[in-house]
């Protein structure tokens, strides 16, 4: 009914509280923040919901009542890996078929932690097996290192999501058209 109708959530600085993904919730999600009053309306669709007693607009931008403080340095997973590296093989460029590669492998001592995983197609993952860089002649295009959630969010605004309604587009920077 209002799947296509969701809630861009932002901090009660006005930020939003991801760029990718992208903070939103579910109608459904938004409107019980509402009646809970754990946040503001900043924006709403044309679009109602309704009881036999009530009736109120879907909101479209919410901000939470609460600062959220932000972590200083994000979880350790795939995805932010990726995302660190802009989703791109480190080795290659490519974009396509992505693992994540130990620089030093873990045969050797390697350790699965930000300073020593990187972005690799699958071809470059392969080619590497389980040597160090300067044995293979295969260095990452950039040092692996945590990055912060800061660093997360500017990678992450580099990758706008298919649809940004209009509503939304006062609170988020990405340099896009709407969709016709």
């Amino acid at each position: 009914m209002f799947e296509n109708k969701p809630a861009l959530v932002l901090n009660a600085d006005f930020r939003p509280l991801s760029y990718y993904p992208l903070s939103l919730w579910s109608w459904q999600d938004a409107v019980k923040a509402v009646f809970l009053d754990r946040v503001n309306i900043v924006s709403e669709y044309d679009a109602h919901v309704h009881s036999p007693s009530f009736e109120m607009k879907l909101p479209s931008v919410v901000s939470l009542k609460t600062y959220v403080k932000p972590a200083l340095y994000p979880a350790f997973t795939r995805f932010n890996v990726f995302l660190r590296d802009r989703f791109t093989c480190q080795y290659c460029g490519s974009g396509n078929d992505l693992t994540f590669d130990h620089v030093i492998p873990r045969s050797l001592g390697g350790q699965t932690r930000w300073d020593n995983v990187v972005a690799a197609c699958s071809p470059c993952n392969l080619a590497k097996a389980n040597k160090l860089p300067a044995a293979c002649g295969m260095h990452p295009h950039q040092k692996a290192c945590r990055p912060t959630v800061y660093e997360l969010h500017r990678n992450g605004r580099k990758f706008p999501p298919n649809h940004l309604h209009e509503s939304w587009l006062d609170y988020l920077y990405w340099d896009t058209e709407l969709e016709p």
